[in-house]
């Protein structure tokens, strides 16, 4: 019986996924697109609790990917993207009474200039008592749009004012509307950020790249069951690697970095829907002529009933 013990625990810690939970305002029904209710953000604590999950901070997520360690399957992580008034408010207080961490990714100028809906610095380092901060730009732009010199100067701003007014050089960051392509990456890993976080839908793995971690937002009132089965896919995204210059996805070609015996899989594409494609020797490559329908569209290749890899595409 041990061997098969052995085997057992082998397979379960090969689809340990740790996951990246992202939520925007607390009950505030003004917004209901990026909104979560107060009662059911207590809804989903107590099931974290009554599942046996951990909600542990970011930094111990990151250490585990730094030291390849095994990432356990009932990690959980909370991050607050934009640091409204509302998290300070009627978001905090929750936190506070299950003693739950979290990472809360600042927005500089709308606190530096007293934007109404916002937090203060007085708040923000009230919070960070009881959680992380990140940096989540200084203006909040759609990044693929601006330059190399803007981008740049948007760091610096707003990461002197972060050290300037809580003490704290953030060493992580997290995409203004999870928008990025490969050249907005390669300037936000010249600031030497620990881990970056996107807003993709997937899991964390221990193949998981640091400075492309999946979240997955919590807003509304989601199958929060579902969203804990999903597992992170190791991909590698060799066509569409970005936004196409005729506006149209022509063909999709993912090579799946694990073995597997599937012969088909299924890809997402944003306005589209699911679609069925072949496997063929661990590839995925389908021709298409899809027109993009928004200018932040996502493909996703699942495998399975929950494996899943994320392609975000961005219009300039």
């Amino acid at each position: 019986m041990r061997p098969l013990v052995g085997l057992w625990l082998l397979a379960t810690f090969l689809v340990a996924d740790a996951h990246i939970f992202v939520y925007h305002r607390f009950g505030d029904s003004r917004h209901p697109s990026t909104n979560t209710s107060i009662e059911v953000l207590k809804k989903q604590f107590d099931y974290f609790k009554s599942h046996g999950y951990k909600v542990i901070k970011l930094e111990r997520l990151v250490k585990a990917l730094e030291n390849k360690e095994p990432i356990p399957d009932h990690w959980v992580v909370l991050t607050i993207d934009d640091s409204f008034k509302s998290f300070y408010t009627d978001g905090l207080p929750i936190f506070k009474a299950y003693g739950y961490p979290f990472t809360l990714f600042v927005y500089t100028k709308a606190t530096e200039e007293r934007y109404g809906d916002f937090m203060s610095w007085d708040q923000i380092n009230e919070a960070k008592k009881y959680g992380e901060l990140g940096f989540h730009s200084h203006t909040h732009p759609h990044m693929v749009s601006k330059s190399d010199e803007y981008l740049k100067k948007d760091f610096v701003r707003g990461l002197a004012l972060m050290k300037r007014r809580s003490g704290v050089r953030p060493s992580y960051f997290a995409y203004p509307y999870g928008e990025y392509d490969d050249r907005v990456r390669k300037i936000t890993e010249s600031f030497g950020f620990d881990a970056i976080c996107n807003q993709n839908v997937g899991a964390v793995g221990v193949a998981s790249d640091i400075h492309d971690l999946d979240r997955i937002a919590l807003t509304g009132d989601p199958d929060l069951f579902r969203k804990l089965r999903i597992r992170f896919l190791p991909a590698t995204w060799l066509s569409p690697v970005k936004w196409p210059e005729s506006g149209i996805v022509k063909d999709i070609h993912v090579k799946i970095d694990i073995p597997t015996n599937a012969k088909k899989a299924q890809i997402y594409l944003t306005g589209y829907g699911w679609r069925w494609v072949p496997i063929k020797d661990g590839q995925v490559s389908a021709h298409l002529s899809f027109a993009l329908k928004n200018r932040r569209s996502r493909l996703i290749l699942k495998l399975g009933n929950d494996k899943i890899s994320t392609k975000i595409l961005v219009k300039p």
